[in-house]
């Protein structure tokens, strides 16, 4: 079904911003789904996915990286979309557990004197690590431990290896900066989202759980 529509729209390439829509649309409804807990989960998940993404792949398209056509955009979208929406499940399910398992540690550093952003920049840091850890794996082993999809479809459609290999390279350089970025955006939301009035912060609670303020003291 999809490689039926995708042949629609290489017929009618206006539809290609439509079917790119909703691919971002989609991948942050569920990674929003994912992190629910938080106030306007699946609009914050959208924009951290949807804003690198699509605005890298822009970037690469305007700078002749790629052709603008369909054949080229889609993909390209396709691959930093998803590489975002694991970035920003990753990073915003971490943070959440977090912001459960270091209550206390939060509690300490606000009544310490500690701003909301400066008492949960260590649980950040972690959080947006552990988001990028797959990709920056990936690069780390392209080529010792796996062929990535785009070079080896590219050698199957009969592209030479150097040719295959450059468009790799772009690829995966792209998706380090769009997952970084991706990562950091869903983090800054839910920082936002959990800071209550007064440099508190408010946890909404999981089912069955009580709310968690660590600032509550």
């Amino acid at each position: 079904m999809v490689g039926a529509l995708i042949a629609l729209i290489f017929r009618h390439p206006p539809l290609a911003f439509a079917f790119v829509a909703v691919m971002a649309v989609v991948a942050g409804a569920t990674s929003g789904g994912r992190i629910r807990r938080i106030p306007g989960a699946r609009r914050a998940a959208l924009v951290a996915i949807a804003l690198p993404a699509l605005g890298v792949t822009g970037v690469l398209l305007l700078v002749g990286a790629f052709e603008v056509t369909p054949r080229a955009a889609i993909p390209t979208a396709g691959i930093l979309i998803g590489g975002a929406m694991a970035a920003a499940t990753l990073t915003g399910r971490r943070l959440v557990e977090a912001l459960d398992e270091r209550a206390d540690e939060v509690e300490a550093r606000l009544a310490l004197g500690d701003d909301v952003p400066t008492a949960l920049a260590p649980l950040v840091r972690v959080a947006v690590t552990t988001g990028v850890v797959p990709v920056i794996d990936q690069t780390r082993s392209v080529g010792l431990v796996t062929l990535p999809g785009t070079f080896v479809g590219l050698l199957l459609g009969g592209a030479s290896p150097a040719t295959a290999a450059r468009i790799q390279l772009t690829v995966l350089l792209a998706l380090l900066l769009v997952e970084l970025l991706a990562g950091l955006l869903i983090a800054l939301a839910i920082r936002r989202a959990v800071t209550a009035p007064g440099e508190r912060v408010v946890v909404p609670p999981a089912d069955g759980r009580s709310a968690t303020d660590p600032g509550r003291g």
